[in-house]
């Protein structure tokens, strides 16, 4: 055990989390941790004083002095408040990964015991749909936008295989939807396979997200580590925790290159807020997390080892795994644990680990240096409530004698001008898709400015996307149908 003493952030969170929280600084105290404690305030509490972002300033400045964080569940009240106080403290500090173990644990019941489940899922925790750009483009269509980084890539595929490195796992599968979304999902995976060739002690595989769910609730155990972006992430690691009992049980840490977070993945369960019946594994297994990622591995282990044989004991659990009948309060759950320190269970394998090294990529904008660009067209989106024929025919009229085309109209995606298939059902919501009439000249800003006069003059438009060729590609999606 290290002699250094380390000060920690403390958010206690809502609903059950001050519970948690407390159950788990009485076992690090009893397991003899050097820690310090700043307690600050997040969440629901925040919300309701004022504060939309959820998140105070000096809950900010401690965890920038700090750098580590122990965080229970935050709620995100309905009808006040603005953003997620989490999404809010993962942008603030570029937590940009999200790692979520799932293990088997001894005791524990479910349908999977026995099959020596051992994964984690690395989620990529601050682009994707989760950005939250979204906007009403019409009264009755709504559109979130999906970025995806090169450089936000990089850095979540390098930060899988380092952990596969610490902990001395052998494979990474990367996760995406690249056979649909082919520019983002597939930057994803594009760029995972460059990395892959840095660490070629490690086995690189690619996955389509859908069939890893499929393989997961079949053969869960042929998994290591998984990475992939925000959204899915959310969703296969919420799928993984269920795997091996539930999020009562599941740990994860919100990380980037300068600060750690350390939570339970659960909700603030707010109907059994207060009445002693919690289940503080969870938040338990993350300070497991934060003990290793403070070096402290004796301490870690040795609280690891008392919750396992706690688990194994089965005499003092809580409501969620054993039902209301046999059932013991969060307070002698955690009693049992504290009694275990210094057992070892002859059941569970410790993992051998190293020191988790954080990768480290260019600080510039521009990771991306392309040899050739063009620009070629513009797609024009525009609400609309008479047929695709009308609108194709009348732009087509408002286009002539002009540098630009209209090539083909889309309604959700389908073209459905010049040609549409049979039975399209369509919305207000038109992409009208126009390109140079010239294939070897460059898109002109002024070229821009007349096209939004001209059919500005009689249709309603609410946004604009120039069309790009980078390296002789085009670097835009067709639509269904498109030639």
């Amino acid at each position: 055990m290290g002699d250094k003493r380390h000060t920690i952030t403390l958010i206690p969170g809502d609903g059950i989390g001050p519970e948690c929280v407390d159950a788990t600084r009485r076992l690090l105290q009893a397991a003899g941790a050097a820690l310090d404690w700043e307690v600050c305030k997040a969440g629901a509490e925040v919300f309701r004083v004022g504060d939309a972002t959820g998140v105070p300033r000096e809950t900010i400045d401690s965890i920038t002095r700090n750098h580590v964080a122990l965080k229970g569940p935050l709620e995100t009240p309905v009808g006040f408040g603005e953003r997620s106080a989490n999404v809010t403290l993962r942008g603030l500090f570029e937590l940009y990964g999200n790692l979520r173990p799932t293990r088997e644990l001894p005791g524990v019941p479910g349908v999977f015991a026995g099959r020596q489940i051992d994964l984690i899922v690395v989620r990529e925790n601050v682009e994707d749909l989760y950005a939250g750009i979204e906007h009403m483009q019409t009264p009755g269509v709504a559109q979130c936008l999906k970025l995806i980084t090169r450089k936000g890539c990089e850095k979540i595929t390098r930060l899988a295989f380092e952990v596969a490195r610490s902990e001395g796992r052998k494979t990474v599968h990367c996760a995406t939807k690249a056979n649909i979304m082919k520019l983002t999902e597939g930057l994803l995976k594009r760029t995972f396979e460059d990395v892959a060739k840095d660490y070629p002690d490690i086995r690189a595989e690619h996955i389509i997200i859908d069939n890893l769910a499929h393989q997961l609730v079949r053969w869960p155990e042929q998994y290591d580590v998984i990475v992939t972006t925000n959204m899915n992430g959310d969703i296969i690691s919420d799928l993984t925790s269920g795997l091996t009992g539930g999020l009562g049980l599941a740990p994860a840490v919100n990380i980037g290159a300068g600060v750690a977070i350390f939570e339970a993945v659960h909700g603030s369960a707010p109907t059994i807020a207060g009445k002693n019946i919690a289940n503080p594994t969870a938040i338990m297994c993350a300070a497991v997390m934060m003990m290793r990622h403070l070096g402290e591995f004796e301490i870690a282990d040795k609280v690891e080892q008392a919750i396992v044989c706690t688990l194994e004991d089965g005499k003092a659990l809580t409501v969620d795994l054993v039902g209301t009948e046999f059932a013991s309060s969060t307070d002698r759950y955690t009693d049992a644990v504290i009694a275990n320190l210094g057992r070892v269970s002859e059941l569970w394998r410790v993992r051998q680990r190293h020191p988790l090294r954080m990768p480290e990529t260019p600080r510039r904008p521009d990771m991306v240096k392309a040899s050739s660009r063009r620009e070629m067209g513009i797609d024009m989106f525009l609400e609309w409530t008479g047929s695709a024929t009308e609108l194709g025919q009348g732009l087509e009229r408002v286009v002539e004698n002009t540098p630009l085309r209209l090539k083909m109209i889309s309604n959700r995606g389908m073209q459905v001008y010049p040609t549409a298939a049979p039975g399209t059902d369509y919305v207000d919501h038109w992409r009208c898709r126009f390109m140079l009439r010239d294939t070897k000249s460059d898109l002109a800003d002024a070229h821009v400015a007349e096209l939004v006069a001209r059919v500005g003059a009689s249709h309603k438009w609410m946004h604009i996307e120039k069309l790009l060729e980078i390296d002789g590609q085009p670097a835009f999606s067709k639509a269904q149908g498109e030639s």
